[in-house]
């Protein structure tokens, strides 16, 4: 098996939950020797798939596929500026590919290349969102009895006016379409949520809440300071990233755990809020920093500050990247909660091998690599799609444009 080195690399666009998902293969000069990953940037997907195809590809053909960390170091320098989210989308499904590779080669399922595991079972965590608080409850009921202990709760995505249901918005004449929300009605809706989530399920269930960065500072001390007394596992991304250094105040008012990262893509953006151990969970979406090799680096450098881990794993994410995020889950010392949005049947049969989820946990496979193929011939049947991009045009109810 020496000397083995990068044939082709290929990219696919599918959507068999009506998402674009993007998947890289990397193929080998042993013909059965191959790997996956993950790209998806679903918002972007174009754009990575030209790096791959037109930047990526050319240059790392004949290169040798078991120098991941050096490949790696020349695909992120390869254009001179870096750390954006469609280089680093393109880099991870690469990055992804060759780990899948090596544990082939090795005859290992990634998480035993990785040091082995520390947990059998991965907990994870789904989302319960509604119109109203008897439609969250309902969700959060099912999912309960499906066996899940850790829900994270919403009450319109977002806090947003999708439908007029949980906000009445004034807006002005003339006022361009968008994704309308007011921050205290937001606010106000919440904390009536998680009263009535308390009162009628109780404190059986472990909660959280996403805030994507729709309040200021002042706005998310009050924020933090009311939901305490609902005993949050974490609030979560509640100050954007360009406003890192607001998390040394919010920690110094509140004894919620705080969890932050979805939107991160350069380890500036981390480094002070771990060193400081201004946040309890670190959230990066795993593509959207690089992929596997950056991403187990961040593991270590969160442990040693008692940040636990808690990977972004939204519907917007390949079966192939929630198993490798998986992986991590179970080698690394300082897990904490995956995020995790299920699987399709259509998924399922495009991507054989998906992990499984029992009572709260989640499994993945023993086979060697990350553990889940991708059948080329039925992914065919679910061709890109045109996205729905409305949520991502938010607005205050006077029209200003914000960022979701």
């Amino acid at each position: 098996m020496e000397h083995i080195t990068i044939r082709d690399i290929k990219v696919f666009v599918t959507a068999p939950r009506n998402i674009n998902l993007v998947v890289v293969k990397v193929e080998t000069s042993e013909p059965e020797l191959y790997g996956y990953g993950c790209a998806t940037f679903t918002w972007r997907h174009k754009a990575v798939v030209t790096a791959i195809e037109e930047y990526l590809a050319p240059m790392l053909k004949g290169r040798p596929v078991e120098d991941i960390e050096g490949l790696w170091q020349t695909m992120m320098g390869s254009s001179y500026w870096r750390n954006g989210p469609v280089l680093n989308n393109a880099i991870s499904g690469v990055d992804e590919a060759l780990w899948d590779i090596k544990g082939k080669m090795a005859g290992m399922p990634l998480y035993s290349l990785l040091g082995g595991k520390c947990r059998e079972g991965i907990t994870v965590y789904r989302h319960a969102d509604g119109g109203s608080v008897e439609e969250v409850e309902e969700c959060i009921q099912k999912y309960m009895e499906e066996g899940y202990r850790y829900i994270r709760c919403h009450m319109g995505t977002y806090g947003g006016n999708f439908g007029g249901k949980c906000q009445s918005i004034v807006k002005p004449e003339n006022a361009p379409e968008g994704a309308y929300f007011d921050p205290r009605m937001y606010m106000n809706s919440v904390y009536h949520l998680f009263d009535r989530v308390r009162a009628d399920i109780g404190w059986g269930v472990e909660v959280m809440h996403d805030v994507h960065e729709r309040l200021s500072l002042a706005q998310t001390i009050e924020f933090a300071k009311e939901l305490e007394q609902y005993k949050l596992f974490f609030l979560e991304d509640s100050l954007a990233p360009e406003y890192d250094e607001f998390f040394k105040t919010l920690r110094e008012h509140t004894t919620l755990p705080l969890a932050m990262g979805e939107l991160f893509t350069n380890p500036a953006e981390w480094k002070p809020l771990v060193q400081n151990q201004w946040i309890d969970f670190i959230r990066v979406h795993l593509s959207d920093i690089g992929g596997i090799t950056p991403a187990r680096k961040l593991a270590h450098y969160c442990e040693a500050y008692g940040v636990r881990t808690a990977w972004h794993g939204p519907n917007d994410l390949s079966p192939i990247g929630m198993a490798a995020q998986m992986h991590l889950d179970l080698n690394c010392h300082n897990f904490g909660i995956q995020e995790f949005s299920g699987f399709s049947e259509e998924e399922q049969a495009v991507f054989p091998g998906c992990p499984v989820v029992k009572n709260g946990y989640a499994y993945v496979n023993d086979k060697p690599g990350i553990g889940v193929d991708f059948d080329e011939k039925e992914a065919l049947k679910y061709p890109e799609v045109q996205m729905d991009h409305s949520w991502l045009f938010s607005r205050l109810p006077d029209g200003t444009p914000v960022r979701p």
